[in-house]
């Protein structure tokens, strides 16, 4: 079946004494994507985030415009794109272009994010961030299949006559839909896009991963009597040939939880949320009580490569075509990054049939 690996972050820089300034991590953040196409990575995934909250990257449109002309093969995508806080016209026109002319190497995925700090200042509803995002991703999808003039008459979105050009290189620009919750899903399924899951919610909303991938593939082929399209998961990851590199990278995760995470996720501290964001009220609060020695393959890739290997062939068994790496969480420094995301293309992609097969990588020596 074969199985690629891209690179992912989240921009996330709010950490208690960081000496690091998010204007130094959105220019590492920029080197370390342009070292995953040297060292044989399939894609470059770049968050978006507002205000200085959990991350610091506010536009991947223009880090991943940059990084397109900068490189020859890697795949660009947002990670995702925070739909409901956006007109989805102006999505469509912009990523679009980068589309045409980056030669068809754009992942477009969209979500509606978590936290109601990023929706305010944009006078965007985050009560009605569900029905915002559906509609939302419905017009982009039409800007770029319909041909010649349409009109939408929505509850959010009303125009008339519009033609979106240019259009995408890609015929069609198929969206991935950031899934956590079972409506995601069933959206996703419903208009015949991609999906791609956290693992950790994954197992939370539907019991495993493979649970998540299997319902995803009988909505589409039951309900909706066509094949599941592309269906792709994150990780955090770090190799780890010691006790002490891994207890480093378990705490990383566990700092990046505490301090980065849960201030910018719905919880039950007393904040009203919305219906639509019940199941992460669950999320937060087991993340509340995670200690390192409590993590698992449903949430991180840890430990000596043979480890990594093995929770791998179990999420390649379980359908998912590419897994998006999250190298740089928690603070870590730039340079153990960019030799994480080495090590992992040297000693446990290898092990695996995809896009990296098929590359020369003595550039990256």
């Amino acid at each position: 079946m074969g199985l690629d690996f891209g690179y992912f972050t989240l921009s996330d820089n709010r950490y208690k004494d960081n000496p690091r300034s998010a204007e130094a991590f959105i220019k590492d953040i920029y080197a370390e994507a342009l070292w995953a196409e040297a060292v044989g990575l399939n894609s470059a995934w770049i968050g978006e985030h507002h205000f200085n909250l959990l991350g610091v990257n506010a536009s991947p449109l223009a880090i991943l415009a940059q990084i397109a002309g900068a490189t020859k093969r890697i795949r660009l995508a947002p990670a995702v794109t925070l739909l409901p806080v956006h007109h989805p016209l102006h999505v469509a026109e912009e990523w679009a272009t980068l589309d045409l002319l980056s030669d068809g190497r754009v992942d477009f995925a969209a979500g509606r994010g978590y936290d109601r700090l990023e929706y305010g200042p944009f006078q965007a509803s985050f009560d009605d961030s569900a029905e915002l995002f559906a509609e939302g991703l419905e017009v982009v999808w039409r800007a770029w299949t319909e041909t010649g003039k349409w009109s939408h008459k929505g509850r959010f979105f009303q125009f008339e006559n519009v033609e979106v050009r240019p259009k995408p290189a890609q015929q069609p620009l198929r969206p991935y839909v950031a899934c956590f919750s079972r409506p995601s899903m069933e959206l996703a399924a419903r208009n015949d896009w991609n999906i791609i899951y956290a693992p950790f919610a994954a197992a939370m909303v539907y019991g495993s991963l493979a649970d998540a991938v299997r319902v995803y593939r009988q909505t589409c082929e039951g309900m909706h009597k066509r094949p599941a399209r592309r269906a792709m998961c994150s990780y955090f990851v770090h190799i780890a040939s010691t006790p002490q590199e891994e207890a480093y990278g378990r705490e990383a995760l566990i700092r990046y939880f505490h301090d980065a995470l849960i201030a910018a996720f719905p919880s039950s501290s007393g904040e009203k949320v919305p219906p639509t964001y019940k199941y992460f009220v669950e999320i937060v609060n087991l993340l509340r009580e995670m200690r390192p020695e409590k993590l698992t393959s449903k949430s991180i890739l840890v430990g000596p490569p043979s480890k990594i290997i093995e929770d791998l062939k179990t999420v390649e068994a379980a359908g998912i075509a590419e897994v998006i790496l999250y190298f740089n969480y928690g603070a870590k420094p730039h340079a153990l990054v960019k030799e994480q995301m080495q090590r992992f293309m040297r000693e446990v992609a290898p092990a695996f049939e995809g896009a990296h097969t098929r590359l020369d990588l003595r550039a990256a020596e």
